[in-house]
């Protein structure tokens, strides 16, 4: 992993090279220097980190370099941002201007001090290569190259895998279990090892149609190892009750018991099914348990956990399941379920798969990881080498650890995939992960190479890689693509391992009250003010992340000494408190941040945020407080993605020409905006809409692929037949009353979700006309009493239906050749329609998880 400290390193003097024309030929020549023999470093680096493990000296070796690395960014970024500071200084008072030259080259002597030092260390490492062994190899820059160029191609991803290979017959009991005709509130708990697929099985039951049709309150919570009940019981509550603003006040207020009572109170109204997700300890069960009343109307809970006493204490006349491992039947079906291409398997490579997968012991998580690994290994030869690996552990008749295999599986990736996997172990444990907020993360640390493709779209491949590897799990899935994810609970403790190794990143501690002063990214899961009380001051962090729910002090005293090579600032705080947090106008002095999230009840954020000029990420609350953003945010000449409910018209809008993904706008904001310069911009959601505004000005965004445009609640939209000049629209979201819809939309549109229309009028003669529409989503879209898909308007494209709360509708028309590509359908709340047409019952049934919008 020092290779990659050590690219970013050589980037960065390259572009500093070209940037500073004007620096004296001596300083210039050790610069090339030390970025020519960093290079030449990354030849030896990976055979070093090969070595580590077993010599001390080499792994210090390691670090050495790695620190080195970041020390001459370091070094660099200083300097450019006291340059910037002095130029203005000039700029500012043209009798300055000697002075700013003193300043100037004061700066560069320190510089040229700094990278002198530097180079001795460079030549200290250089000397001691050979005393230690450490041989060139052969620079795989073209591999790693083609690598890239492969995993760029993002084509969507979809998880097909839905069956829950070998334990159907489980499912089936526990179904039956959860819809026994008793109406006393039962607890099934169901445990077994690590990497079982015991949350896998849960989820299957949860997700259930016949679940989802007899339990209307459903909820799901993770516990894990440190767990806090009174956020456990909150988080029950507003997957209940949503997140109004008015929920999260009252929650606010009130002590745990109090929470107790309320939950009580509001599952004894309904038949609920609750999931408690990786229970540790029975003290964790017990405090929430008196929270699940027994209405006597047949309600349940699920447990999984990996201690057996936590589950046979559960419940005295519950119901007990201990996962099984699969059979060797069973094994090789996931296996070859999980393999990329099982038609490239003669039978000497099948051969040797079926004998390490019999050694997996019938551990689901093992096997998928190996198939993964697997499916990148091209040939005989390459497989027998993973075999002799893995045989190299085994003693006698053993079965292979799952640690060799995944770390099998980590060691196969390219440096830029360990460096995006290593990124999962900084989030807390058993948290499902905006895969949006991972990519735009791994944006601005610098992971993305530069491509002649969208960076983002080159993230996204690597995304999908780890997926297509079993490394990372889907956890929902909306137009095609991955939206959320996680990793499992042994993976997340493997990039945790291997991160402290290199010092990717160090979490603090605050028994200990320490962290690592080596590592350049900071990870602070609780006592967040305690960690800001350390001495920083000689630390060059680069990420700074706090997830801690109880943080409130954003005090950054000192930030333009502690915090100034910072890239990414992450603070996700409690976001149900009753005051608002405030945000120091010292951020503005970050010079060099490129991402920055706040998740909190924020306020407003200083007029100091324009000094940002690197900043390429800002979310701010998603979408659940507004706040107010200073007309200096159109300062931002490099923002890309603007998540956040401003409250107030965001002046100069157009100046953002970088900007790709633009949400939480109101439309009154919007409507005085001349767009014609945000050529960039890729995804716009808009709300608080209704019949009085114009949406015109949205056809000049010429590159606009995703839309999604939100009425206030019971309003109008004015008129969407603007929608037809984007001619690069392929996702439309519509929620709100359609007096008429178009008759005419682009060609291009391959998604489209209308919820709250209320048409009167048919709209499926309009919308089976579009040739690439693919998923189209129905949500109390239509009051009308029967749709006609006929040959004329045939959804020549159509893979997914939902029609959702149509309770008028009472008769559906198909012709022979209508929807001849359909997949799957999702009919909900549809009470008056009382049959479907005939091929629609050979369609897969999809649940209301499946549509997710």
């Amino acid at each position: 992993m020092a290779d990659a400290s050590v690219s970013f390193a050589v980037q960065k003097l390259g572009d500093f090279l070209i940037q500073e024309i004007n620096l004296r030929s001596s300083l210039r020549e050790d610069i090339q220097w030390l970025q020519n023999e960093l290079l030449s470093m990354q030849a030896f680096l990976r055979d070093a980190e090969q070595k580590q493990s077993g010599d001390q000296t080499v792994k210090q070796l390691v670090v050495d370099i790695n620190t080195i690395a970041n020390h001459a960014v370091a070094v660099l970024e200083t300097y450019s941002l006291e340059a910037g500071k002095g130029d203005e200084d000039g700029f500012a008072n043209r009798f300055k201007a000697c002075a700013c030259i003193c300043r100037k080259e004061k700066k560069l002597y320190n510089v040229t001090k700094e990278i002198q030092s530097i180079k001795k260390r460079i030549m200290d490492i250089i000397r001691k290569r050979e005393t230690y062994g450490i041989t060139n190899i052969n620079n795989d820059g073209e591999g790693t190259s083609n690598q890239v160029r492969t995993l760029r191609r993002t084509t969507s991803y979809i998880d097909e895998d839905h069956i829950f290979v070998g334990f159907q017959d489980v499912v089936q009991t526990l179904l039956d279990e959860l819809l026994k005709a008793e109406p006393r509130r039962r607890v099934l708990s169901i445990y077994g090892m690590g990497g079982l697929g015991k949350t896998t099985l849960a989820r299957n039951l949860y997700t259930s149609p016949n679940i989802a049709s007899t339990f209307f309150t459903r909820a799901w919570i993770c516990v894990s190892q440190e767990y806090n009940t009174i956020d456990l019981l909150k988080t029950i509550i507003k997957s209940i009750q949503g997140c109004a603003k008015e929920t999260l006040d009252l929650l606010e207020k009130m002590a745990e018991m109090d929470l107790e009572i309320y939950l009580r109170k509001l599952l004894t109204k309904s038949k609920y099914l609750v999931v408690v997700d990786d229970v540790w300890q029975r003290e964790a069960w017990e405090s929430l348990k008196r929270a699940f009343p027994d209405s006597k109307n047949g309600s349940r809970v699920i447990i999984t956990t990996r201690k057996e006493d936590v589950a046979e204490r559960a419940d005295d006349r519950g119901f007990v399941h201990k996962l099984r491992f699969l059979s060797q039947e069973e094994s090789w079906d996931l296996f070859c379920r999980k393999l990329l291409d099982v038609r490239a398997m003669v039978p000497a490579m099948e051969s040797l798969a079926k004998d390490m997968v019999e050694k997996c012991r019938g551990l689901p998580l093992a096997i998928v990881v190996l198939s993964g690994l697997l499916s990148h290994k091209k040939g005989l030869d390459e497989w027998q080498k993973v075999k002799d690996y893995l045989w190299k552990n085994i003693i006698e008749d053993k079965s292979i650890e799952i640690s060799n295999i995944l770390s099998l599986s980590y060691n196969d990736l390219s440096i830029v995939l360990k460096q995006c996997f290593l990124y999962f172990g900084i989030f807390p444990e058993d948290q499902v992960l905006e895969a949006e907020n991972i990519i735009w993360l791994w944006m601005a640390e610098g992971f993305i190479p530069r491509r002649e493709e969208r960076m983002e779209d080159v993230a996204e491949g690597f995304l999908n890689e780890l997926i297509r590897r079993s490394l990372v799990q889907v956890a929902k899935t909306f137009w095609e693509k991955v939206t959320k994810c996680r990793v499992h609970d042994l993976l997340r403790d493997l990039a945790i391992q291997k991160a402290l190794e290199v010092n990717f990143f160090d979490a603090y501690d605050p028994r200990s009250h320490s962290i690592s002063s080596l590592c350049i990214r900071h990870v602070i899961h609780s006592q967040g003010e305690r960690y800001l009380s350390l001495d920083l001051s000689n630390l060059k962090l680069r990420s700074i992340m706090f997830f801690d729910l109880d943080f409130r002090n954003m005090s950054l005293k000192n930030s333009s000494n502690v915090f100034q090579h910072l890239y990414v600032l992450y603070l996700e705080m409690r976001v149900d408190n009753m005051f608002f947090v405030l945000v120091p106008n010292a951020i503005g002095s970050l010079y060099h941040l490129k991402f920055l999230r706040l998740k909190g009840r924020i306020d407003d954020l200083p007029t100091s945020i324009g000094n940002l000029k690197n900043l390429q990420t800002l979310v701010i609350n998603e979408g659940r407080y507004s706040c107010e953003l200073p007309r200096e945010t159109a300062d931002l000449i490099n923002l890309r993605h603007l998540v956040a409910p401003f409250s107030k018209p965001l002046k100069r809008i157009s100046k953002l020409t970088s900007l790709q993904v633009l949400k939480g706008v109101h439309c009154d904001q919007w409507k005085d905006v001349d767009p014609v310069d945000l050529v960039n911009l890729r995804e716009l959601s808009m709300r608080y809409i209704n019949k009085s505004f114009s949406l015109n000005n949205i056809s000049s965004l010429k590159n606009l692929s995703t839309l999604s445009l939100f009425c206030r609640d019971g309003k109008s939209f004015p008129s969407l037949e603007f929608v037809n000049c984007c001619e690069k629209l392929q996702k439309l979201r519509l929620k709100g009353r359609i007096e008429k819809l178009p008759h005419l939309f682009p060609n291009s549109i391959t998604m489209m979700v209308m919820r709250d229309s209320k048409l009167t009028e048919d709209p499926m003669p309009i919308l089976g006309m579009l040739p690439n529409l693919r998923n189209l989503d129905l949500f109390r879209a239509y009051e009308g009493k029967e749709i006609m898909c006929s040959d004329n308007n045939s959804f020549s494209q159509l893979e997914f239906l939902t029609l959702y709360d149509l309770r008028k509708l009472e008769k559906w028309h198909l012709s022979t050749s209508a929807m001849p590509l359909i997949k799957g359908v999702c009919i909900y709340h549809c009470p008056m329609l009382k049959e479907i047409p005939e091929r629609m019952k050979d369609a897969k049934k999809l649940s209301l998880e499946d549509i997710h919008s």
